[in-house]
């Protein structure tokens, strides 16, 4: 019998879960890795067994996708035709001549390295928040939006008693009803998007019904929780002394500047912040995959321009759950396909490429209605901490700029050391982008997430930003 060639998924959210189970079904040995203990991803994180939730399913949308999913990882599991490796943090893909290795680090230290052979990989490296700075937003108390989402829906816990939503995004919908649902006094959900925004893309938002309708459902609960939703305002500052006690918010004016009308001082322990995801794209640009700005580009089948190499989700573009389930799955299929050495049929996943069509136009849309304030970089102060990591502070990069000359992120991570910390400057880089006035690039890091000098030690070879050592 000959051996069914193998697939490593990387990530299981919505996308890794419905290539891992497609490309199972159509004949491929999948390995589907994860850092976290259990399937799902952060959009269907679950609670902890050992919290006994009555009902999980609460906390999430579209959980009959979740069930579908989860249910037929499990039958592939158990058929022994899917390997599920939990808690595996992944660094790196090393392209070998015989495929491609995986590197990981286990144990909740992530000390421990680990490796995964398989014959082509499929990045379903999902997203992550942008939060954009403003005086205070390092104070205790303020979170990111999807990290009040991950702490409920994870933990059953909430961070506060009165929380305030802030930012962009459509995510801030679900953010705010989980919280209110939970029993959090969710004072004011602050949408930076204003109405007219709204109105010049109806055709396009209408054209889903099925999203209309869900916006209609969260409007509908926000509603019944008494909640105030101000559209066009946006969070000026945050206050407090030892933790977060307050926050102000201003109206914006149509060129997307906090106006000099009354603001509003509005009390509370809670910040739930963000202005929308980007893609998690490390892995792809380690690999040398192509970007399209700051996501992985990919062709019909999901593919990149490296061979043996597939990506869906949120890394080749933001648009949400359902999108990432039409892509994984399509991705899934044409892996298989090609492993076998077939060319694969599209009619066989032509339901998922139409879904997925249509979700890409409604991304689009979503993205103009979306997007931060045109001139939020004027509400950080040159005493706004930039950089978290670095205590680099918005005058520094300033300086950087107006007297140093720098031109671009890099140029200003040199000067003031701003992305030099843990996170590599996936937190403070739109930031710093914005700051310079050029675009936002992600940047191509050599390792998806620190390792150890240790685990290094220990490898023949790694990858550098110039090629292998």
């Amino acid at each position: 019998m000959t051996e069914r060639p193998h697939l490593a998924v990387i990530g299981a959210g919505p996308a890794g879960l419905a290539a891992t189970v497609a490309a199972a079904a159509h004949g491929a040995r999948v390995t589907l890795i994860d850092s976290a203990t259990e399937a799902g991803g952060q959009f269907y994180r679950q609670p902890a067994a050992a919290l006994r939730a009555r009902r999980p399913q609460a906390l999430h949308h579209d959980w009959r996708t979740w069930e579908r999913l989860r249910d037929a990882l499990g039958s592939h599991v158990r058929a022994g035709t899917v390997r599920q490796l939990t808690d595996h943090h992944v660094w790196c893909v090393e392209r070998r001549a015989d495929g491609f290795t995986v590197h990981a680090l286990l144990g909740r230290n992530q000390e421990e390295p680990a490796g995964e052979r398989a014959d082509a990989v499929l990045l379903a490296t999902g997203g992550y928040e942008r939060v954009l700075p403003f005086p205070g937003w390092t104070l205790p108390g303020v979170v990111t939006a999807g990290g009040a989402q991950a702490m409920l829906k994870g933990t059953l816990a909430v961070s506060g008693r009165t929380a305030v939503v802030a930012g962009t995004g459509p995510l801030l919908l679900p953010v705010a009803t989980g919280l209110a649902a939970a029993g959090v006094e969710v004072a004011a959900l602050v949408e930076s998007a204003a109405p007219r925004a709204f109105l010049r893309r109806a055709a396009a938002l209408s054209a889903r019904p099925g999203k209309t309708a869900e916006g209609a459902g969260y409007a509908v609960r926000l509603a019944r929780h008494s909640v105030r939703t101000l559209l066009g305002h946006t969070v000026v500052e945050a206050h407090g002394t030892e933790r977060l006690e307050a926050v102000t918010v201003a109206a914006l004016d149509r060129d997307g500047r906090a106006g000099p009308g009354p603001r509003r001082r509005i009390p509370c322990d809670t910040l739930a912040v963000g202005h929308g995801m980007l893609p998690h794209t490390d892995l792809a640009e380690s690999l040398g995959c192509r970007l399209d700005g700051p996501r992985v580009q990919v062709d019909d089948e999901q593919r990149t321009d490296v061979v043996g190499v597939w990506a869906a989700g949120e890394n080749t573009g933001i648009g949400g759950a359902a999108l990432a389930v039409a892509e994984g799955h399509i991705a899934g299929r044409s892996a298989a396909a090609r492993l076998r050495g077939a060319v694969p049929d599209p009619r066989g996943w032509a339901a998922a490429a139409k879904a997925r069509t249509r979700l890409r136009a409604f991304a689009a849309a979503l993205d103009t209605v979306y997007a931060p304030p045109a001139h939020w970089t004027e509400q950080i102060t040159d005493d706004t901490v930039v950089c978290r990591c670095e205590e680099v502070t918005g005058g520094a990069v300033r300086e950087a700029v107006g007297n140093l000359g720098a031109g671009d992120v890099r140029t200003v991570k040199l000067l003031t050391r701003a992305g030099m910390g843990w996170c590599q400057g996936r937190m403070c880089a739109p930031a710093v982008a914005g700051l310079v006035g050029c675009a936002f690039d992600p940047g191509r890091r050599p390792f998806a997430r620190p390792v150890p000098l240790g685990v290094l030690a220990q490898e023949p070879a790694h990858p550098t930003e110039e090629g292998p050592s």
